[in-house]
């Protein structure tokens, strides 16, 4: 399934560990309609990377894929409207978040984690953006950028 002209459905959804695990990580209805928003601002991401490919390291997580995988319950991860990524054919990950970072996207979080990958998450459709940035260092230390 196409939620966007540049990004696939399956693309949100694997996930080596819920495989792994037998996790049945398919969003609801209500999941689907927030990775329709979070594709279309990965659209805008993608633009404002020169249109280069944006490769999707961790989308959508049902509730039980967020446990196995540590992470907290308020996760925007869980409601399908944030992503991990790099874009490696763009520049380096510092690189895109210095572009990001600057930019008119109105995304919710902007986080650099561990230098290796960027979290982006999108407010609901109607609300407006918080364009909160950070950093997660190497020792897990959150920093306002």
């Amino acid at each position: 399934m196409r939620l966007s002209e540049n990004f696939r459905l399956i693309e949100f959804t694997r996930s080596q560990t819920a495989s792994r695990y037998g996790i049945d990580n398919t969003p609801n209805e209500e999941q689907l309609e927030n990775l329709k928003t979070l594709a279309k601002g990965l659209e805008d991401v993608r633009t404002k990377l020169d249109s280069n490919p944006i490769n999707i390291s961790s989308g959508f997580r049902c509730e039980a894929l967020n446990d196995r995988l540590g992470s907290k319950r308020t996760s925007r991860h869980i409601m399908g409207l944030a992503a991990d990524f790099t874009a490696d054919r763009y520049d380096s990950v510092e690189r895109v978040f210095s572009v990001l970072k600057d930019s008119s996207i109105g995304f919710d979080q902007l986080i650099l984690e561990y230098n290796s990958w960027i979290h982006i998450s999108f407010p609901k459709e109607g609300e407006e953006p918080k364009k909160q940035v950070l950093i997660i260092d190497k020792d897990g230390v959150r920093n306002d950028y």
